[in-house]
């Protein structure tokens, strides 16, 4: 279980059109990595246009938004299109960035337990190191909490 304080852990994935991110290239910079379960599903779509809706903001503060899911870069292209998202989105198909930052866990729905992403944001600051985990995730205002806690920071 990481913590505030922990060392972000490193990854190396693929973006909606096939380009490699390394988080170490972020150095110096803020980073959001917020973890969702799926594209285009009700929840997940209100989270991502939250931070659509505050992408100017997050700009100028010059903090990297960045939306982590197990989906494929195919299905993250047509989410990006679908709602114009101005940020990228990691396709951790291999379940290789979940597992790091431990969101891969048991769900249930319906009384049915299955395996999936746990919704999970991580603000990482300039030295790498985790500065705000939240656990909690309020869909509709969650880039506003983002922001707010950059700024306590």
């Amino acid at each position: 279980m990481l913590n505030e304080g922990d060392k972000a852990p490193d990854f190396t994935s693929k973006d909606q059109d096939g380009k490699t991110v390394k988080l170490a290239d972020y150095k110096g910079k803020r980073v959001v990595l917020y973890f969702y379960p799926k594209d285009d599903t009700p929840g997940c779509t209100k989270e991502a246009c939250s931070f659509r809706d505050a992408d100017d903001v997050y700009k100028k503060k010059g903090i990297k938004v960045f939306g982590v899911s197990t989906d494929n870069e195919k299905s993250h292209q047509k989410f990006i299109s679908k709602f114009q998202l101005p940020f990228d989105l990691l396709a951790d198909t291999d379940k290789d960035i979940v597992e790091k930052y431990g969101v891969w866990g048991e769900k249930s729905m319906y009384g049915k337990k299955y395996m999936g992403t746990i919704r999970k944001t991580f603000l990482i600051d300039e030295k790498g190191k985790i500065a705000k985990v939240f656990d909690k995730v309020n869909v509709s205002e969650h880039a506003d909490e983002v922001l707010k806690a950059f700024n306590e920071a």
